[in-house]
């Protein structure tokens, strides 16, 4: 009776392990680092950014979460035109986003770099501030909250909730370790994306203060590149797999 626990627990500590590094994977899609990139581009600093990554993760969880309860427990169905919605939903806000960047950058908005010091140490952080936008001293130290990393997480972590549903339920057959993996790949996601949002931010951080005319291109990049994948997906879930067909 004992040796037929210790299986279970470690079948399920060998489950929940594998789900941690689903969920680190899981933040170096093309999709979730376009969206991040497109908020990381406008954060004054490494922190900062990071901490956009953990929201959007938290974001991804709190969906993937919620998703997992109407499945595992409620025995809710997730169709495979509910994922095309949800797919194509994701490949509108990635163009959104792009175009939001484009439209900071391009119409009327300009890029301010803001010095400070902490001790002897000075710090320049990149903001962009639309035509009119007067500058906002609170938001030049610390971190102000933004609810939009944790929006593009949710609407993530939803477009995503089929696949991961799929992936669950046929190996799980606990309810509760099913919603238990959900929070330790939700855990291994924001991890995951904290650490991209760090490395997606340095070259922004580093070409701030020295390589204005860069920083303005990286930006730019970001912005189409959201626009493109963006665009892909919505043909691909409206036109190639049929949405609207």
């Amino acid at each position: 009776m004992s040796e037929i626990l210790l299986f279970s627990t470690a079948s399920t500590l060998a489950i929940l392990g594998f789900g941690f590094l689903l969920g680190l994977k899981h933040a170096t899609e093309a999709d979730h680092l376009a969206a991040v990139s497109t908020i990381v581009a406008e954060r004054k600093s490494l922190w900062s950014s990071a901490l956009v990554g953990g929201i959007w993760g938290l974001g991804h969880t709190i969906s993937l979460f919620l998703a997992g309860t109407f499945v595992l427990l409620l025995n809710f169905q997730i169709t495979e035109n509910t994922e095309r919605i949800l797919e194509f939903c994701v490949g509108m806000m990635l163009t959104f986003l792009g175009l939001n960047v484009l439209r900071k950058l391009l119409k009327g908005g300009k890029l301010h770099f803001h010095a400070h010091e902490h001790g002897a140490r000075e710090h320049v952080h990149p903001h962009i501030h639309a035509s009119g936008h007067a500058d906002e001293t609170g938001t030049h130290h610390g971190f102000k909250f933004s609810p939009r990393a944790l929006v593009i997480g949710m609407i993530h972590g939803l477009a995503g909730s089929a696949a991961l549903m799929l992936l669950v339920i046929p190996t799980i057959q606990s309810s509760v370790v099913g919603l238990l993996y959900i929070v330790v790949f939700g855990i291994g996601s924001i991890g995951g994306m904290m650490l991209m949002s760090f490395l997606v931010g340095l070259p922004f951080h580093f070409t701030a203060a020295r390589f204005n005319r860069f920083n303005y291109i990286l930006q730019s990049v970001a912005g189409l590149v959201s626009i493109a994948l963006g665009l892909m997906i919505i043909y691909e879930k409206g036109v190639t797999e049929g949405l609207f067909g």
